[in-house]
């Protein structure tokens, strides 16, 4: 059984949420769980277990189980037919700070976005953008290609105003995730070259902290490093906290 946590919570409060959970899980055959601030199933198919709920809640959460794989299953076999209808792109959810994405809000958004392509012929090639990568967002009202190469779509986007917008910026957005992928190794190689250099114990950082803000953050700990850092757990966030266990976060414009 694998346990997640969206937050950066202390060592007390994950064992008293761990306790609870060992007393249900005998009888609940789960591979993931996720600690949130709700029940339910996210965007992702994990369970999120509320940790202000009590322990019926989730009980009655694990009896709805076969209802939201469900939903969930409907929600991949929707991201197919959306695939299919423009030209072999993936349809993706992007992990953002706050509050988990319900599986039913999830849903209900490519639901509603399948249902606009449906009534459309569109003349995008069938293979045309394979390889490229979408998220949807209902309050966004007009496309955009993100710096790290994805598609950025209001669910109610006009979808002749999508098609054209898509074939426009395939080449870039091609271009944008060859820049990613570089990225994201120099971003591996600075985070093991900071653990070294500064004796860290370890080094992580928040989801939302993107490979174009974590690079600059370890070239500066490297620059002015201090002895008082060493052996410490450092997280790389956007604001400062000390957690209950000794962790350390910081953000990543963070100021000496």
């Amino acid at each position: 059984m694998l346990c997640l946590w969206q937050r950066k919570w202390g060592v007390a409060h994950k064992c008293c949420q761990l306790q609870s959970l060992g007393r249900l899980a005998t009888q609940n055959g789960l591979n993931v769980q996720f600690f949130t601030d709700q029940s339910g199933m996210n965007a992702s198919g994990h369970v999120m277990l509320g940790t202000m709920d009590v322990h019926h809640q989730w009980t009655k959460l694990f009896e709805r189980l076969p209802s939201y794989r469900s939903m969930f299953q409907q929600s991949d076999w929707l991201k197919e037919r959306i695939s299919h209808l423009l030209g072999g792109i993936q349809v993706i959810h992007i992990e953002r700070m706050g509050p988990a994405l319900p599986l039913e809000e999830h849903y209900s958004t490519l639901n509603t976005f399948h249902k606009r392509l449906l009534p459309q012929r569109l003349s995008l090639h069938p293979r045309s953008m394979q390889g490229l990568t979408m998220s949807l967002e209902n309050d966004r009202s007009t496309p955009c290609l993100h710096e790290m190469g994805h598609f950025i779509i209001p669910t109610m986007c006009d979808t002749l105003q999508l098609q054209n917008f898509l074939q426009s910026q395939a080449q870039e957005a091609r271009r944008r995730m060859q820049r990613r992928d570089k990225l994201e190794a120099e971003e591996e190689d600075i985070i093991s070259s900071c653990l070294q250099d500064l004796s860290l114990h370890s080094l992580c950082k928040e989801p939302s902290v993107s490979s174009s803000q974590m690079i600059p953050c370890c070239r500066r700990l490297m620059e002015e490093r201090s002895p008082q850092m060493q052996g410490l757990h450092l997280c790389i966030s956007h604001f400062y906290s000390v957690m209950q266990d000794g962790d350390l976060c910081i953000p990543w414009d963070w100021k000496g």
